[in-house]
């Protein structure tokens, strides 16, 4: 089974949206897929409560009650949404549960600032020393032709991680999410733009970069 964690200790920065958006890819990809949401705010299954019922299943897991206890082992992809203001010993038993990590950071002085201090966490953690994890970031929420969209790339360039996607602040993550959709289940002509900011971000995970054992 397939782990993928999206994680960052600073909430509000897209956590939710980026992992709903990944369970429903995989899920189009006729992969058993299953969402656990660590946060007790329920971003991730209040989505899923919205899910039409002729699209591609996934199985919601409350694991902010009960942990991973409950993934179906027949599952062939975990999402997991990580809560936040993870640190110390609950970061390092969070990690535990992820082979691929994806580090979403917003557009913001304070949210570049804190995303550092977060990767310098993240890489002092024991299997990420030992490359039994892969991680990258990913810019979220982004503004074209901003002076912090700028000092936003700067940053994430000058990462040892690697930085993989830069996706666009659109009406239509709110617009799948109000439906239970992912972007990728958005008619084309609407959301053909969002799909090719993705296409990096899941070219990365298709290879054996993304995985320890590569």
């Amino acid at each position: 089974m397939r782990h993928v964690m999206v994680l960052n200790a600073k909430g509000g920065c897209g956590k939710s949206t980026i992992a709903t958006n990944l369970a429903s890819y995989f899920a189009t990809q006729d992969k058993k897929v299953a969402l656990a949401d660590y946060d007790p705010q329920r971003s991730s299954l209040d989505w899923l409560a919205k899910r039409p019922p002729e699209r591609p299943a996934i199985e919601g897991i409350e694991a902010y009650r009960h942990g991973l206890r409950n993934v179906p082992r027949s599952a062939d992809v975990l999402v997991i949404d990580a809560p936040a203001r993870v640190h110390g010993s609950e970061l390092t038993e969070m990690v535990r549960h992820a082979e691929t990590i994806i580090v979403p950071v917003l557009p913001s002085s304070i949210d570049i600032q804190a995303a550092s201090k977060f990767l310098e966490d993240l890489a002092d953690v024991g299997r990420v020393e030992r490359k039994e994890v892969r991680i990258a970031v990913v810019g979220n929420r982004v503004r074209e032709n901003t002076l912090i969209a700028g000092e936003l790339d700067e940053y994430l360039d000058g990462l040892r991680t690697p930085y993989v996607a830069k996706l666009r602040e659109a009406q239509n993550y709110i617009r799948a999410y109000s439906r239970g959709l992912g972007i990728f289940e958005l008619p084309e002509y609407l959301a053909w733009p969002d799909w090719e900011q993705w296409e990096p971000l899941l070219e990365w995970l298709g290879s054996r970069r993304s995985r320890p054992s590569a």
